[in-house]
């Protein structure tokens, strides 16, 4: 749910019974530093202990903001010595070129791995997605993913993995009934006339867009490398877009490992604020 406090946007999650942030007070920088206060009074005043209440997914941009104005800074020092920050996950944020080109050494692999999924599924289909005409095969395709993915999982990220799966259904579920309304952008990918993959993202400024989710049939050798390169040249050709944030890899080693092998521009930290 959500809450206005000292006119900033406020954004909770309940899980287990326990309330968080998933994002920082949205608003003037005057009016963030009481608002974060208020914020932990409300989760505290919910919570079974106050170790739980928490602000996800502040951005070190925030923080430096504070910096600029010496009032602010005193501010929000002041409220931070009952608080801790702590430095949490990366977002990867590439260059669109980059991504399109796979130029060089690094990329050799991804070059091959589409190369082969060219020569082997010619009559493969491009689609702007249509969150009417794809819907079920959306989902279909979503319920093969999870099945398949936990196959080669081990069974300690498995238990992670599932806790999170029924929020992702949820939201992708959601996703495809607001497609229109948030303005998001999306293609999917067709072979033999079955939809093998799609990928979901929206321009975020004038200059960079972000990659929501991206599903593939983990069958189809290639189709992951393939379709993330298609929908970069989408960004780049319909938007103009130089830069994509793909997200963080939520801790998970494997995905940490593709995601730098596409050799990030940057790495963008996020930052989680606790009481002390």
């Amino acid at each position: 749910f959500y809450a206005v406090i000292n006119k900033c946007f406020c954004l909770f999650i309940m899980t287990g019974g326990e309330l968080t942030m998933l994002l920082p007070p949205l608003g003037k920088k005057k009016h963030i530093t009481e608002a974060i206060v208020k914020c932990f009074e409300v989760m505290n005043a919910n919570n079974s202990s106050p170790y739980y209440s928490r602000i996800d997914y502040v951005q070190g941009s925030m923080l430096e903001e504070f910096l600029q104005n010496s009032d602010e800074a005193e501010s929000m020092f002041e409220m931070l010595e009952s608080y801790v920050i702590e430095k949490k996950l990366v977002d990867y944020i590439y260059e669109v070129n980059a991504l399109i080109e796979l130029r060089g050494n690094s990329y050799h692999t991804k070059r091959t791995e589409i190369n082969k999924f060219v020569k082997s599924y010619s009559g493969y289909v491009i689609e702007r997605l249509d969150s009417v005409k794809h819907k079920d095969e959306i989902v279909n395709l979503f319920n093969k993913w999870v099945s398949d993915r936990i196959k080669y999982m081990p069974k300690e990220e498995a238990e992670v993995f599932l806790e999170g799966i029924h929020q992702e259904r949820h939201a992708i579920k959601h996703m495809l009934k607001y497609y229109e309304e948030l303005s998001l952008i999306g293609i999917v990918i067709y072979i033999n006339g079955e939809l093998k993959g799609f990928t979901v993202g929206e321009r975020i400024n004038k200059n960079m867009a972000t990659v929501i989710i991206e599903k593939t049939d983990f069958e189809i050798l290639g189709c992951a490398q393939f379709i993330f390169r298609e929908f970069s040249k989408m960004l780049k050709e319909h938007y103009g877009v130089e830069y994509v944030n793909v997200g963080d890899d939520m801790g998970f080693e494997n995905l940490r490992k593709v995601k730098m092998s596409y050799r990030p521009f940057k790495l963008v930290p996020k930052y989680t604020i606790y009481q002390k």
